[in-house]
């Protein structure tokens, strides 16, 4: 019998590394396997044969999903006709929805079964999707208990996996263990965290700049710009060398380097998971194209922006979102924050209990193992 191929697809720098790390644990359980698909980076190092670039199509909002729908459809026109020519055993599809979903239709309708990994966030939003996942899905796998309901509510085979989150981010000294309770630090350490697109970083990482000047115009500070994997260097440089702001610019060792920060001005998303588990005080902070951000106010059903407050139930950290996502406005809830330790210890308190609640440790094992008997029963068959 052939070793298993499978066809992979992840757009978000976030969803490349869930991936990698499920395919890695997955390599162990189906010796011989072979994987090809849509990616970069992180993909590529675990053995994905790329036959495109995720980060060319990897954006946030209306406008600027506009600019690249041509070349997504392009890419999509590719990813399907290497489907019909190497027929996967599988298909593995994670996140990424609007590019995902269109392509679940086409891969379902040539006989190509699905496993989706991450749900898309369709239990706040636009929820018709739904539709597609249940027409076109075989086995969908999430992160957090809370989706599993939603999904046996529509009829769609559904298995919790949790967070590989639990297991990725460890517990490591954090900036405020080593300032004694009812005092401030000498220097306070500032994150920011601007998101994994371009399109996110253009549109906060100006305005978290001027919000880090005017909190150094009160307190002193020391600021560091902690880069996701795959955004282009350039790009981030522009944006400092225009803000004239001495900046400390971090590339590796990421986490290391919000847990020593005394706050984290951090973009909505999974960084926020990350920092939430690092127990690292936090502002929420996002901006979006005016289109959009009417798009998304008139469906988003959820009580919170944030994956934190949406976790924990409520709300913990601060959400500054669109018009309130200013200068200004960050400047002072920061500043507010960071003049009370009482507020600083509670939210503290508060974060520790986010590790609990996004499930035991080995969240890509038992997802590869979901995936492992799933092309184990194709074979069979």
């Amino acid at each position: 019998m052939s070793a298993p191929r499978l066809l992979v697809v992840a757009g978000e720098a976030s969803g490349e590394q869930r991936a990698a790390r499920l395919l890695t644990a997955l390599a162990a359980r189906q010796p011989g396997l072979t994987a090809f698909g849509l990616g970069s980076g992180p993909l590529a190092a675990a053995g994905v044969e790329l036959i495109a670039d995720s980060r060319e199509i990897s954006v946030v909002g209306i406008s600027e999903a506009l600019e690249i729908l041509p070349r997504a459809a392009e890419i999509l026109r590719r990813i399907v006709t290497e489907a019909e020519r190497r027929r996967p055993s599988a298909a593995l599809l994670v996140d990424f929805p609007d590019f995902n979903l269109r392509l679940a239709r086409e891969l379902a309708w040539r006989g190509i079964p699905i496993v989706y990994y991450v749900s898309p966030q369709i239990w706040a939003w636009r929820k018709g999707r739904v539709r597609v996942i249940a027409d076109c899905v075989a086995r969908m796998l999430v992160l957090f208990e809370f989706e599993v309901p939603f999904y046996r509510a529509h009829g769609v085979p559904v298995t919790h996996v949790g967070h590989p989150l639990v297991d990725e981010v460890p517990r490591l000294p954090q900036a405020w263990q080593g300032v004694r309770r009812g005092t401030h630090p000498d220097t306070y350490r500032i994150a920011l965290l601007p998101g994994s697109r371009r399109s996110e970083v253009g549109a906060l990482l100006p305005v978290l700049l001027e919000a880090a000047r005017r909190i150094g115009a009160e307190l002193p500070i020391e600021v560091s710009i902690v880069e996701a994997p795959g955004l282009v260097p350039a790009e981030v440089g522009r944006h400092v060398a225009a803000a004239g702001l001495e900046v400390r610019r971090v590339t590796e060792r990421r986490l290391e380097a919000v847990a020593d920060s005394h706050l984290a001005l951090c973009a909505s998303g999974t960084a926020t998971l990350e920092t939430g588990l690092l127990g690292t005080p936090m502002l929420v902070c996002y901006r979006l194209s005016p289109w959009t951000f009417a798009l998304a106010r008139a469906l988003v059903r959820v009580p919170h922006v944030s994956l934190v407050n949406l976790v924990l139930g409520r709300r913990v950290v601060p959400e500054l979102i669109q018009r309130d996502a200013t200068p200004e406005r960050i400047a002072s809830e920061a500043l507010a924050l960071l003049s009370r330790r009482s507020a600083i210890e509670a939210m503290r308190d508060d974060l520790a209990g986010l590790r609990a609640r996004l499930g035991r440790p080995g969240a890509s094992e038992r997802a590869a193992d979901e995936v492992a008997r799933f092309l184990a029963g194709r074979h069979a068959a």
